[in-house]
């Protein structure tokens, strides 16, 4: 099988600041990986790049075949600025754009889909509200929302489920599970290492550099978490 993605980043400053180094890795269609490790450790610097929002400053991410709207990112929540006056359906419709071609104007059918995906998200009814007026479980929901309407080949989450009650946690993972049974590959930074383990068959462990990349029950050895220095 050919390769999605190629990593060989041999270096990647903030600045003076070094945020990740020495990481060369190999994403295949349909993987489902994990990125854990310590805070600091490089994780989110890791998804952005995958994401393609910039280039290392020494190395390469080769993305083979892959369009920006085969792409699906969804940052932290942190990142989120919930004072923008936006709606819950002009959210939809960002990751609609593939098919809207930008403009956000939906017609019939556009429409129709929005309703569905909010109905599948657990947010039926909430179209005209602002997202200043969500949860913080309901905000999740909504950007999952958004990802489903990309429609996308990859889909990058950077802790998806910090922070949110348990329900809400159980509904994502299951379109996470969805997703990746249509064909999706999925990599997700996550915390929780006993949702790894249960969830996701290849694990990347990441501290300023790639510790180690292959099968989960492998990657995650206590040696290796030691090494890391993320504690569990």
């Amino acid at each position: 099988m050919s390769a999605l993605i190629n990593v060989a980043i041999n270096d990647h400053h903030y600045g003076a600041i070094q945020a990740l180094t020495s990481c060369h890795l190999t994403i295949y269609p349909k993987d489902m990986i994990a990125i854990v490790g310590p805070n600091g450790g490089g994780k989110s610097t890791l998804m952005k790049l995958l994401a393609g929002l910039f280039d290392p400053t020494q190395g390469s991410v080769r993305r083979q075949n892959l369009r920006p709207q085969d792409i699906a990112y969804l940052a932290q929540r942190t990142e989120i600025d919930r004072t923008f006056p936006l709606k819950v359906e002009d959210v939809i419709a960002m990751g609609l754009w593939p098919k809207t071609g930008g403009c956000y104007r939906l017609g019939p059918q556009e429409r129709e889909e929005l309703l569905d995906i909010l109905d599948k998200v657990g947010l039926k009814g909430f179209a005209k509200r602002s997202i200043s007026q969500l949860s913080g479980g309901q905000l999740q929901r909504l950007f999952f929302g958004r990802v489903m309407a990309q429609d996308a080949k990859l889909i990058l989450l950077d802790e998806p489920f910090t922070g949110i009650d348990q329900p809400t946690v159980n509904d994502l993972i299951s379109l996470v599970h969805q997703w990746h049974a249509q064909g999706r590959t999925i990599i997700a930074v996550l915390h929780d290492i006993s949702l790894v383990r249960k969830m996701f068959p290849l694990a990347a462990l990441v501290a300023r550099s790639l510790i180690a990349y292959g099968q989960t029950e492998h990657v995650l050895t206590p040696e290796n978490l030691t090494m890391a220095a993320f504690n569990v």
